[in-house]
């Protein structure tokens, strides 16, 4: 469900006694569609989260920590100007529509006390942060512009007037009366769904409630306006009305609806959804719709931003694996022919033997094969216009020249299947990675190896690698690492490990190094069968069952010069088969305190 009116209210009741009289610690900008607002003395989720990212804005309390630019953005800039130290003195919601407004006190630039407002508009790809001058109105600025080239109806830029986005003539659902809520339907077109008309008609109500009513009233959502008799408008009416009654009271059941079968959040609502209640969702319920949407979003947005910012780098290495697959067919096909250069050295050798009966002008010539018992007799192929000698001449050059491009060609077939192993495995690590910065940290990598273009303004040359793996306790107290990132891989097990640390991958498929530190001790069974499974998780077998995963002592993993980042050698190892549960890793990891 997207942000309704419902969960608005709810959270701008929720924010209003959390952040009233509170003041403005620091302000920060993680990613371009985003603003981070800390702030002091408050316990629990102290800080403000706003995204107004096109595909899931949200906004709510937090304690979740984000990287931040180390240059930060303009508007970011111009809110710690205006209102870093500033105290909080009133939230509200506009009408019942999906616009928070946060209030800030805070001192001018002559030291006189302003106040501003933070207009959060949670639209879909509309959505927007504006900061505004509250006695004039006039917009201070945004973190989306919005010119003529993009909107002639409502331009947001500085300077101008702020004028709220175009109402849509929708009712409230505070105030109106029995005889105005059934008039409004009976208007609407008689060919409409009653959860349409519901939606369409009255401000907040967003299609999964306005079915939620119906349900709750035991009619069909889809019958239409003209099917509605009085006594389902009276019940309606009576759903409608416990709504409403709910939202004045500040009555909120906040709850977030998975799919039972998959584990997967499906929706979310600051009230009870009874709709889902049937055997294929469960819910969960939560004190603050915070929570509610904390949970909900955060997987999503996260995985969002990785997908957008790993977009081009996927194209880029899909292009090159691509090619080098026809390439590496080619070859195959190459080594093919050419391993039919013995064939020529024969032919070379018997026409020697037989040269008493061989003359100049001859196209051929039929041969016993001395060289294999029983076998039929040979028709060499001549060429006419060269003695017995230089034919057999011939086939020994022709001999020659394919053994040396066998060896040629096993060579580059070698090294095509090497940059098609590095390439999944970076293809890999980035289908299962969960942290947004991996994605910087491969982008680097694949500068380095020249599959992406540097750029000119690109300073992160010589950048150390930014060293935080994933950190597991096997159940007996081993630690236990595994690489996010082939430059990761590298110093794990170049650098990090020891000698007697236990080193797994997975055999033949694509996947992160992972090391179990020793400390000299022995390694219990149980927690070498840990190392695989994470090894196994970490790896393009993540969905499979029985993945094979190698593993040997440290010392017996050599990386080979001249080898790209991630890639081994190793020996003296034994094959252990697992099937990686996500549930089972997660419980393992750790993170830094």
């Amino acid at each position: 469900m997207p942000f309704d009116g419902l969960v608005i209210n709810s959270l701008a009741f929720e924010l209003k006694n959390a952040l009233l009289n509170k003041k403005i610690e620091k302000i920060y900008q993680p990613e371009e569609d985003e603003i981070l607002i800390k702030f002091r003395n408050v316990e629990n989720n102290n800080k403000l989260l706003i995204s107004v990212n096109s595909s899931f804005p949200h906004l709510c309390l937090t304690n979740s920590q984000k990287n931040n630019p180390l240059n930060p953005p303009m508007f970011c800039m111009l809110l710690r100007k205006h209102l870093h130290g500033g105290k909080i003195v009133d939230v509200n919601q506009v009408d019942f529509e999906r616009i928070i407004v946060i209030s800030i006190e805070s001192y001018d630039e002559l030291g006189n006390i302003s106040i501003k407002d933070l207009i959060i508009e949670i639209m879909g790809k509309h959505s927007n942060i504006i900061l505004i001058e509250q006695n004039n109105k006039n917009i201070i600025d945004s973190i989306k512009r919005i010119p003529t080239s993009i909107s002639r109806q409502r331009q947001v830029l500085p300077g101008l007037e702020y004028i709220y986005p175009p109402s849509q003539d929708k009712l409230n659902v505070f105030g109106i009366d029995y005889n105005t809520f059934t008039n409004q339907l009976q208007k609407a077109s008689k060919n409409t769904q009653i959860y349409k008309a519901l939606y369409k008609l009255f401000q907040g109500i967003s299609p999964i409630i306005a079915k939620n009513i119906c349900f709750d009233a035991k009619i069909d959502a889809t019958i239409l306006i003209s099917e509605i008799t009085n006594e389902d408008f009276e019940k309606l009416w009576n759903g409608f009305l416990y709504l409403s009654n709910k939202l004045n009271n500040n009555e909120y059941h906040p709850n977030v609806i998975f799919d039972s079968s998959e584990n997967k959040a499906v929706d979310f609502s600051s009230l009870s959804l009874n709709i889902y209640d049937n055997q294929h969702f469960t819910q969960t319920f939560l004190i603050s719709i915070s929570d509610v949407i904390n949970k909900f979003y955060f997987e999503r947005d996260k995985y969002n931003r990785i997908k957008q910012k790993s977009t081009d780098i996927m194209k880029v290495l899909n292009t090159r694996l691509g090619r080098l697959y026809n390439k590496l067919q080619k070859q195959n096909e190459e080594l093919i022919t050419a391993e039919g250069a013995d064939k020529y050295k024969l032919y070379g050798e018997l026409i020697l033997s037989n040269m008493y009966q061989i003359t100049t002008g001859m196209k051929n010539v039929t041969v016993q094969n001395y060289y294999e018992t029983n076998s039929p007799d040979l028709l060499i192929p001549l060429d006419s216009r060269l003695t017995p000698s230089e034919n057999s001449q011939r086939y020994y050059k022709k001999y020659n020249k394919y053994k040396t491009a066998q060896e040629k060609i096993s060579e580059q077939i070698r090294d095509t299947k090497n940059e098609i192993e590095y390439l999944e495995n970076v293809l890999t690590t980035i289908e299962n990675t969960d942290d947004i910065n991996n994605i910087d940290e491969i982008k680097q990598e694949l500068m380095e190896q020249k599959y992406i273009r540097k750029r000119k303004t690109n300073k992160s040359k010589g950048k150390k690698v930014n060293f935080k793996p994933h950190k597991y306790v096997s159940k007996d107290g081993f630690m236990i690492f595994a690489g996010k990132n082939n430059k990761q891989n590298d110093y794990l097990t170049l650098k990090f490990a020891s000698k007697k640390d236990i080193w797994l991958h997975t055999k033949d498929i694509p996947g992160s190094h992972v090391i179990i530190k020793t400390d000299g001790k022995e390694v219990s069974d149980e927690t070498i069968m840990t190392g695989a499974i994470i090894s196994a998780y970490h790896s393009k077998g993540r969905q499979s069952s029985n993945v094979p995963v190698d593993y040997t002592s440290v010392k017996f993993v050599k990386k080979p010069s001249g080898a790209k980042p991630g890639m081994v050698i190793y020996e003296n190892f034994k094959t252990i088969y697992v099937t990686p549960h996500e549930e089972e890793v997660k419980n393992l990891e750790t993170q830094d305190e």
